[in-house]
């Protein structure tokens, strides 16, 4: 667990701010650039076709990351490799991939582990985020799949899509998660964080890294 914020750079330091709606112009994505640089960001978090535009526009200001197999997590093993060492490759820092459901769902956890050692190796110099679904599993499920994430080799642990209906992150399940990696990786909470008390909540609860899209509405409950 790690300390309350206590001002809005704080916070703003463990923030992925998100702009990763399929409809997003380059408009939107320059707009949630400029925030993410001047509220101080961990990074922004775009679609792959957008990773070369916001590291041209940024350079070393902001650290780019890139979702791979987004948002549903179908795409084989190779192909998220091949999509995260391409998003690498222009520019991306960072990624937080989504792995298969379907196996998971069957209790298929080497699968998971499988997936995630693919695209390590193919990025091996890069943050690695690994989205689970939290929403989905038991808590013991959910403990396994952190394991095998970090069986993988992932650097995170991540909540959820904020695309699946079952539901975003939860302080339930950020507990079971931190408790699952202790401090083999770190976790990350996203989907239906709105509010800065949402955020407050799931930082105590065992979070290092938040996603959001609604970034400059809760800074600004910290000014």
């Amino acid at each position: 667990m790690i300390d309350a914020p206590t001002s809005a750079a704080d916070l703003a330091a463990r923030i992925d701010h998100t702009v990763l709606r399929p409809e997003a112009t380059r408009h939107d994505v320059e707009q949630g650039a400029i925030l993410a640089v001047e509220a101080g960001c961990a990074s922004l978090c775009v679609q792959p076709d957008h990773v070369s535009f916001v590291h041209q526009m940024c350079g070393d200001r902001l650290v780019v990351c890139a979702v791979v197999g987004f948002p549903h997590g179908g795409s084989t093993a190779a192909v998220k490799a091949i999509e995260a060492a391409s998003a690498v490759a222009h520019g991306a820092g960072e990624l937080d991939m989504v792995v298969g459901l379907g196996p998971i769902a069957e209790g298929d956890l080497a699968h998971v582990a499988h997936e995630v050692a693919a695209v390590r190796s193919a990025a091996p110099d890069v943050v690695l985020k690994v989205i689970v679904e939290s929403a989905l599993w038991s808590p013991p499920v959910l403990r396994d799949v952190c394991l095998a994430a970090i069986d993988g080799g992932a650097d995170f642990v991540k909540t959820s899509t904020g695309y699946h209906p079952a539901g975003g992150a939860t302080v339930e399940d950020v507990v079971t998660m931190r408790d699952a990696v202790g401090q083999r990786c770190s976790v990350k909470a996203s989907g239906g964080l709105r509010t800065l008390d949402d955020c407050l909540t799931v930082l105590r609860a065992g979070a290092d890294r938040l996603g959001l899209s609604a970034t400059a509405d809760v800074l600004a409950e910290l000014r």
